[in-house]
């Protein structure tokens, strides 16, 4: 069975609610995951938008994220709680989820949530280094990869 990634919040190529955004409540949507490859040691899941206007902006990036997970739940920014998970600088200056605040009237943006099955247990780079370096830190490692991909409009 190949990697597959979803959410209750919103079905594949649909609108994400608001309360993912950062219009919204701005808490990370809730995804699940199947298919990890039996010699997969961790994973990285990541959120771009490659239809900003100034080149593919990063929303998040959670890395060395066990094997044996299978979903992460809906949560609050900001608010690691124990056994928090690894997360890196987003391109807000936040080392957690924000959601969508695409410009006004810059029409529809597609969000791409990527999950990737890496064969080391962990990636040795820094939470600083950013959402697009711990991408392509983890290309290099990748087993297998899945990919959701979201909707948003902010409408002036």
């Amino acid at each position: 069975m190949p990697l597959a990634l979803s959410s209750a919040a919103f079905a594949e190529g649909g609108p994400i609610p608001e309360r993912y955004t950062r219009d919204g409540k701005n808490v990370s949507p809730p995804l699940k995951w199947s298919g990890v490859p039996d010699d997969a040691k961790s994973l990285v899941l990541v959120v771009q938008d490659p239809d900003a206007p100034s080149g593919t902006f990063g929303h998040w990036a959670v890395f060395n994220i066990s094997a044996e997970t299978r979903e992460l739940p809906e949560a609050e920014s900001g608010k690691p709680g124990p056994g928090a998970l690894r997360q890196a600088t987003n391109d807000f200056g936040n080392a957690y989820y924000d959601g969508p605040e695409p410009p006004v009237g810059h029409g529809v943006h597609h969000y791409h949530f990527r999950l990737a099955a890496l064969d080391t247990p962990s990636l040795a780079i820094p939470a600083s280094a950013g959402v697009e370096r711990i991408w392509r830190e983890a290309q290099k490692h990748s087993l297998e990869q899945a990919e959701l991909i979201g909707t948003y409009e902010r409408n002036p």
